[in-house]
């Protein structure tokens, strides 16, 4: 005998599927047709999980979802409530020293974090791990061409996704990624292939987080390669100062060579704190970069200052 199904269970649980559906995120290729720069010959794309490490090295020890052997680079995005839009959008930069992506605890969370306060967040997939013309120890180059590409494209999209205002933020080697975009704007890194090329690329603003690179290996001066022109966005910083896989000094000499050209920067040093905080909520204080980011933004004016987290 069949069980009797009420109208009104039918209706619910239609209702429940339809929202599931809407909550999905779009996920949008960055680049039409062919990869610039790319052989795609590493494998297929697949999840792995991180390494369990110990409190001395990271804040979040336990292993999380991470992505790699990326061909294919996409823009996840995660949309906040229609009563908490803001009309801002931050493009996030997942860390993993340019060979894996730390999809949940870098990218998926933050996510969550920017949508409660008001915040569009889009995923930055770009590839990894890095490639055999990519020295370890050093940047790898191809995720520039997709960070660059991404900033282009989502403006591209802002009338019709209802942005006003850009960011990027990024976390240990995505940091680097997100001040390396903050202050390449005026030089696209790849030949341009179609209209979405002419539209800038300069974020407007950058949040980079316990950020690697930044430092030349050692010298306390700003790495070779970076450099700050005029017209480089505000930025935010925030770093662990007992930091030993990204030390602070990446952040502190990125404040001081920011200040000394003038961009409005702000600096948070948390004493005690390792690596790989990302946004989770802790008893530590590492954990309250996230309040002061959003005061930040309201202050510099990326968010209203009516908007409450």
């Amino acid at each position: 005998m069949q069980p009797i199904v009420s109208a009104a269970a039918v209706l619910v649980s239609l209702v429940v599927a339809a929202s599931a559906a809407a909550a999905e995120p779009l996920v949008i290729e960055i680049w039409p047709g062919k990869v610039p720069d790319e052989n795609g010959n590493i494998g297929a794309e697949r999840f792995r999980m991180s390494p369990a490490l110990d409190r001395k090295q990271v804040e979040v020890t336990e292993p999380t979802r991470m992505i790699t052997d990326v061909t294919k680079p996409t823009l996840t995005i995660y949309r906040p409530t229609k009563e908490k839009e803001s009309g801002t959008a931050i493009l996030i930069c997942p860390g993993g020293g340019y060979w894996n992506l730390y999809w949940q605890l870098e990218g998926e969370e933050v996510a969550e974090w920017l949508n409660s306060i008001g915040v569009t967040g889009i995923i930055l997939k770009y590839r990894v791990p890095r490639r055999s013309d990519e020295p370890q120890g050093e940047p790898a180059r191809r995720p520039l061409q997709d960070a660059q590409r991404a900033v282009s494209l989502v403006r591209s999209r802002a009338g019709e996704w209802g942005i006003g205002r850009i960011g990027i933020v990024g976390f240990s080697a995505g940091g680097h990624l997100a001040i390396a975009t903050a202050t390449s704007f005026d030089k696209r890194t790849y030949e341009p292939i179609d209209d979405v090329d002419k539209i800038s690329c300069r974020p407007d603003f950058a949040i980079p987080v316990y950020s690697g690179y930044l430092k030349a290996k050692d010298k306390d001066e700003l790495a070779s390669g970076l450099r700050i022109p005029s017209g480089t966005p505000p930025i935010f910083l925030a770093h662990g100062g007992d930091d030993i896989i990204s030390p602070p000094e990446n952040s502190v000499l990125m404040y001081l060579a920011l200040k000394r050209a003038g961009v409005p920067a702000e600096l948070h040093v948390y004493a005690g704190a390792a690596h790989d905080f990302g946004v989770r909520k802790s008893d530590h204080p590492c954990s309250t970069w996230t309040e002061s980011c959003a005061n930040w933004l309201r202050n510099q004016g990326f968010l209203p200052t009516n908007k409450k987290e």
